[in-house]
């Protein structure tokens, strides 16, 4: 009688060892990228992605992201678009292992900060911020040069879908006076504890929540997490949006914009949902400006 055919690979198996294999892979990669200068390391890691990026399956979500928030690019100009989006990941991928390294403020800065006073004022009056930011440019840029600036912020994160490699990436980033949660209920829990300790919080706001609220975003109602508002509301938070562009190379520039002007009206629903029409707008206005340094890998939109 012939032999039994084995029993197939679980579903949860096949995914813990192909984390293994990755966060193997992610762990000497990050290594031999942290022997060179940093100038370098961004380099390569764009030049790679750029090369790569293109010919993975996730790039289609990213060009019918593109095909349906600007219709006016041809295709020539998406694939453009595409190309510069997978070199400046390439490059935030490489950066992190130099990221401790960058200097945000002083003669070795490569960080050009505008607007740092509209942070400093609130500060000085003694305000809790929120600071609202999107997948734009280096965006692990912000929180180190809060944490420069001499803040404490908890920042709220989607962890990566291999825990081994957001482990990796949680060792690289900054640690002395910035705490970084990953959504979830453990989260939620520990950003008002945060808050009751007197730290600030940090956000990134452009990604897709199934059980958020519908706000328009490039001519489209996207589920968006309206946490933000909500807890600006309830605590009085300073909401201060902060832009994150990629310069030449592994230079930036952070924008820091002026504090939101929030509504206060019987209807707190609306309140909510014109606060994130708001930063929807704003975000929206960012990538229209820059539509190359946007992840447009999310699936920001129902399909």
């Amino acid at each position: 009688m012939a032999d039994a055919p084995p029993p197939a690979e679980a579903p949860a198996e096949r995914a813990g060892f192909r984390h293994r294999v990755e966060a193997r892979l992610a762990g000497l990669a990050f290594g031999a990228v942290n022997l060179l200068p940093l100038d370098a390391a961004s380099a390569l890691g764009g030049a790679l992605a750029r090369r790569i990026g293109p010919l993975l399956g996730v790039t289609k979500r990213a060009r019918l992201n593109l095909r349906a928030a600007l219709p006016e690019l041809g295709k020539a100009e998406t694939e453009a678009v595409i190309r510069a989006m997978w070199d400046n990941l390439g490059r935030v991928m490489f950066e992190y292992p130099h990221l401790r390294r960058i200097h945000c403020f002083g003669p070795e800065s490569r960080v050009e900060i505008l607007g740092v006073e509209n942070i400093d004022r609130p500060l000085a009056a003694g305000r809790q911020i929120i600071l609202v930011a999107g997948h734009l440019g280096n965006w692990e840029i912000a929180p180190l040069a809060a944490e420069q600036h001499g803040m404490a912020v908890a920042h709220v994160f989607r962890a990566a879908n291999n825990s081994l490699v957001d482990r990796m990436i949680a060792r690289m980033r900054p640690g002395l006076l910035t705490e970084f949660m990953p959504k979830g209920a453990a989260a939620s829990r520990r950003v008002v504890a945060a808050l009751r300790e007197g730290m600030h919080l940090g956000m990134l706001v452009d990604q897709k929540l199934n059980d958020g609220i519908p706000v328009r975003f490039f001519g489209r109602d996207a589920m968006t997490a309206p946490a933000l508002a909500r807890l600006a509301m309830r605590y009085d938070l300073d909401v201060i949006p902060v832009r994150s562009e990629r310069l030449a190379g592994a230079h930036f520039r952070l924008t820091v914009h002026p504090k939101m002007e929030l509504p206060h009206t019987a209807d707190r629903n609306a309140d909510v949902a014109a606060v994130m029409a708001e930063v929807n707008a704003l975000l929206e206005s960012w990538i229209r400006d820059r539509p190359e340094q946007w992840l447009w890998l999310h699936r920001r939109w129902p399909d």
